[in-house]
């Protein structure tokens, strides 16, 4: 009897397994009916892939629906998954990477606020598509308005801006 339990199948796997990883692959690329098409050109995906998905609104009955959210599950398994997810969450508010990101930016925006010259040429040693003179402008109007306890607006410029340059350098814009 115990040479029965003693069978090794970790190289199959089971039917649930293989039904759960076709609806993460299903539901991938649900995701990815609501991309804009600029991002999705980012994205390492065939030119199927890329038909399926700007068909995906043309489709409005329930039925329909499901069949082309199925289809694109089975153009999924041909695709990069990483790369595909790693831009998604950078993206998605709701994962760690992208509060990372933001709260990174905010420490920035702090940084430039609080600090000198040095500081500066640090953040623009880490992005060099920074545009300096712009940049000063926005810190002194916000250093102003942190002296006069005035609403922090060029502060909110400043993580604007900040979050701009990141996307773009990241491939996000």
């Amino acid at each position: 009897m115990s040479e029965y339990l003693d069978d090794d199948f970790s190289g199959e796997k089971s039917k649930t397994q293989i039904k759960r990883e076709f609806h993460a692959l299903q539901d991938l690329g649900q995701r990815l009916t609501t991309l804009k098409l600029d991002l999705l050109n980012k994205l390492p995906l065939t030119d199927e892939l890329r038909r399926a998905l700007a068909e995906a609104p043309k489709h409005t009955a329930n039925a329909a629906k499901k069949r082309h959210v199925q289809f694109i599950g089975r153009l999924m398994r041909d695709q990069d998954i990483p790369a595909i997810l790693t831009l998604l969450d950078q993206l998605d508010a709701s994962t760690r990477q992208y509060n990372e990101r933001f709260h990174n930016l905010e420490r920035w925006r702090d940084r430039l606020l609080n600090g000198d010259d040095d500081t500066l040429e640090k953040f623009v040693g880490e992005y060099p598509d920074a545009d300096r003179q712009h940049l000063r402008q926005l810190i002194r109007q916000g250093q102003h308005e942190l002296a006069q306890n005035k609403a922090p607006a060029a502060s909110r410029k400043i993580f604007k801006y900040i979050r701009e340059l990141d996307e773009t350098q990241r491939g996000l814009r």
